[in-house]
């Protein structure tokens, strides 16, 4: 069974067991989360799709972890005009691992 389900902004196709990495949540390590943006729910041959959401389907999914990513580097440079400009950004992340699909 696999789910597509949205947050912070972006889709991901999770199914049981499953460790990813999200956008920052508001919860504690070790936490549990619901997530009830869910726009799809596979089961073998059998596919509901929501409009936009699956109605009564929720995902759950246990905290692990925060952190953040690697550092990305901006760099913005405009030639012959003598500037240049640097910048860095490390993004926050929280780790969850999906336990449970209810659909």
């Amino acid at each position: 069974m696999y789910a597509v389900i949205v947050t912070g902004g972006k889709q991901y196709r999770v199914m049981k067991g499953e460790v990813l990495r999200v956008e920052k949540l508001d919860v504690e390590a070790g936490n549990n989360v619901e997530i009830n943006d869910v726009l799809l729910v596979g089961d073998g041959e059998n596919i509901t799709v929501g409009t936009p959401n699956v109605a009564g389907a929720k995902v759950t999914a246990t905290v692990k972890s925060h952190g953040r990513l690697e550092k990305i580097r901006i760099v913005k440079f405009r030639r012959r005009k003598h500037h240049r400009k640097q910048m860095g950004h490390r993004q926050y992340f929280t780790e969850i691992e999906i336990t449970g699909i209810a659909g």
